[in-house]
């Protein structure tokens, strides 16, 4: 009897220490496996970078090391420039008769990131609506969008405003930091809110206005749309837009994105 159950706790012990062996094994196993993974690693992106870490093709006298990684980075690179140009033409419900194709990609370039993906919709435009701003006002009604003035003078300088919401009457400045004046005159530029004051967008039915402090406005166009004027304004840090302070006004148009 004391002889079976000794034979039984021997076998038993042998099992265990089968067991451990076995799982030190696995260990060894792993640890080794996992410092050559390491190596490996280490060996490649010796091979595989150079000193700044820009990716280069590793050549022998024989082969050429090309992975299936740098093919998709290089044809991802290709597919990138050439979308790149298109991602900036918007689609546009009417033909611009103020603004160059260029010209258009560069503006695209400064919208508040909610008018991506909207194509542009002429909303205004002296041409079709005649010189009023009364009736511009009326333009606007339902809109629920920026929308982006771009002005003509009799000197052929193209310069104007990105509101943040569409033109009304007020008895107070309105409008939010996504605001700016911008202007081709004689090199484009765009004038983003500085935030020294809050001086956006102010209209009513004699003039429209936008930035102050100082006591001078950034942009300021009459109720006749004929007369505007523009002068250096704290809330945009802009200079001049036009050639000079005052300036006939020659066309406007008015888009939304919607």
């Amino acid at each position: 009897m004391y002889q079976a159950s000794y034979s039984v706790t021997i076998v038993k012990l042998c099992q265990c220490l089968e067991l451990i062996a076995g799982r030190e094994n696995a260990l060894k196993w792993s640890l080794l496996d996992f410092s050559f993974t390491l190596y490996f690693r280490k060996e490649m992106s010796r091979l595989w970078y150079g000193k700044k870490g820009r990716k280069h093709q590793a050549i022998n006298h024989k082969y050429t090391m090309i992975t299936r990684e740098d093919i998709n980075s290089k044809q991802a690179t290709n597919i990138k420039t050439d979308l790149e140009p298109e991602a900036f033409r918007p689609n546009l419900s009417d033909p611009s008769e103020l603004l160059q194709s260029d010209q258009i990609e560069k503006l695209t370039k400064h919208l508040p990131p909610r008018t991506i993906g909207y194509p542009w919709t002429l909303v205004y435009s002296t041409a079709k609506h005649g010189m009023s701003l009364k009736t511009l006002y009326r333009t606007m009604l339902g809109l629920d969008t920026p929308v982006l003035m771009v002005i003509k003078d009799s000197d052929g300088q193209v310069f104007g405003a990105l509101a943040s919401e569409p033109f009304k009457v007020s008895d107070c400045f309105y409008g939010t930091g996504e605001t700016f004046l911008f202007t081709f005159s004689p090199d484009f530029e765009v004038f983003k809110w500085t935030g020294d004051n809050m001086f956006f967008i102010k209209g009513d039915m004699d003039s429209l206005a936008f930035g102050g402090g100082g006591g001078e406005f950034g942009l300021w166009l009459d109720g006749d749309l004929y007369h505007g004027r523009s002068h250096s304004c704290k809330t945009f840090g802009n200079h001049t837009l036009s050639k000079r302070e005052d300036f006939i006004i020659q066309d406007i148009e008015i888009w939304a994105f919607e």
